[in-house]
């Protein structure tokens, strides 16, 4: 523990004595998520070492019941973890109310730490008051991932896959005809990777600083296009991320690439697909986008009990700072740091056995730096259900993209105005 963090502990932990309270909590209670809770177990022995006579209870819960239950004690001011780790898709759900303390407060004067994140994670962190509500643990650089040998069958390279997004559907067509792989799993995964590039510098995916809608733009527009199009050239094998069938078709080799995020290389080694160890390599994504794809943040309840906030916080701090702790994360669970210290570390020069010995994690580390900071919206889960069922009406029902923009952009206005 640094000087500064055993100065500002001592300070507030004496005053709260001074005041007629217990020096030291008993127990602090973190709620977290697979892989988190297993991180935030490892943690815990070095940290209770010391602050002797503080216990740590870890409840975990799976990702939608976890979230599920902070959304309601959040609501409610009851069964209040002291830390909670949040989804970043979440953070945007609970930023703009006020259910996270603000971290720029005491005892966290968390502003300073600014420097020490990946850019873009500290926008995704703040809201429209300027308020600091969670702070990065773990970061999604999109990538793409493509099997070397349906290439190489198809008489292509990764640069004709990343060269341009024609250039993309172009490679497909080919993957198709020479090998009767598709080109990638489902069109949507297009639109997903298009809506996050061409972002403008604070504004959101969905939603812009003053709330205004951004659907009916052509940062959609072209995703829809493009989604459109390899729907109708056969392109894509029409089967959703984590369903049976998209688990199938990268062990049979029927899906040629996938774009998300980086993290999905250790989910594939472990349990999607490992037997496809050595086929697979990593590019970054068509056209110089670097897209975001997930994320974790802690955070700390603002009705949590302000006796345990200190030692709350300086958990935080080992959960988010601790150089060790988060690169035997990333190495144990293939999870991201959005520490910037960490990047020099030479594990990102090992290379990765899934992708054939490839040196991947350079790709990601500069992908990583490039991503452009997008704000949060709290209505952005619902936004991403509305796009993603007009996009299904363009690709089943041949609907017109400037119509399901439109009706989108309206719902979407109804539903801001709240």
């Amino acid at each position: 523990m640094d000087a500064q963090r055993r100065a500002g502990l001592g300070l507030a932990l004496g005053l709260w004595a001074g005041a007629g309270r217990a020096a030291a909590p008993q127990r602090l209670t973190v709620a977290a998520y697979p892989k988190l809770d297993a991180i935030v177990r490892a943690a815990v022995p070095a940290w209770t070492a010391r602050h002797p006579g503080v216990e740590v209870e870890v409840i975990s819960r799976e990702m939608n019941d976890h979230h599920t239950a902070m959304i309601t004690a959040l609501s409610t001011g009851s069964h209040l973890p002291d830390l909670m780790a949040l989804e970043v898709g979440y953070v945007g759900r609970f930023a703009q109310g006020r259910g996270l303390f603000d971290l720029r407060q005491a005892p966290c004067q968390a502003e300073r730490l600014r420097e020490r994140f990946v850019p873009y994670t500290w926008g995704q962190a703040s809201n429209r008051r300027g308020e600091l509500v969670a702070l990065p643990s773990d970061i999604g650089p999109g990538t793409l991932l493509y099997r070397q040998d349906l290439l190489a069958r198809a008489g292509l390279k990764a640069e004709d896959l990343n060269g341009s997004w024609a250039g993309y559907v172009a490679a497909g067509r080919e993957i198709r005809r020479q090998t009767g792989a598709y080109l990638l799993a489902h069109a949507r995964d297009m639109k997903d990777i298009l809506i996050r590039t061409g972002v403008q510098d604070g504004e959101g995916l969905y939603f812009s600083q003053d709330n205004r809608v951004l659907v009916n733009t052509p940062r959609f527009q072209r995703a829809f296009e493009l989604a459109r199009q390899v729907r109708a050239e056969g392109l894509d094998a029409k089967v959703y991320n984590w369903s049976s069938d998209w688990t199938e078709g990268f062990r049979r080799g029927l899906i040629a690439t996938q774009m998300i995020g980086a993290w999905l290389v250790g989910f594939m080694g472990s349990w999607l697909a490992p037997k496809t160890r050595g086929l697979w390599r990593a590019a970054q994504l068509p056209e110089g986008a670097f897209a975001a794809y997930g994320g974790s943040f802690y955070a700390l309840p603002a009705k949590g009990d302000p006796a345990r906030r200190a030692l709350a916080w300086d958990f935080m701090q080992d959960l988010t700072l601790n150089k060790t702790l988060l690169l035997d994360a990333f190495q144990t669970h293939d999870i991201f740091p959005a520490l910037v210290d960490t990047f020099e570390d030479p594990f990102f020069d090992e290379p990765v056995a899934f992708l054939g010995g490839q040196r991947a994690r350079h790709l990601w580390r500069e992908a990583a730096r490039r991503i452009t900071p997008v704000a949060v919206h709290r209505q952005d889960a619902f936004a991403d259900e509305v796009i993603n069922t007009e996009l299904d009406k363009v690709l089943t029902r041949g609907k017109d993209i400037a119509s399901a923009l439109g009706d989108a952009e309206r719902l979407l206005q109804t539903r801001a105005a709240r």
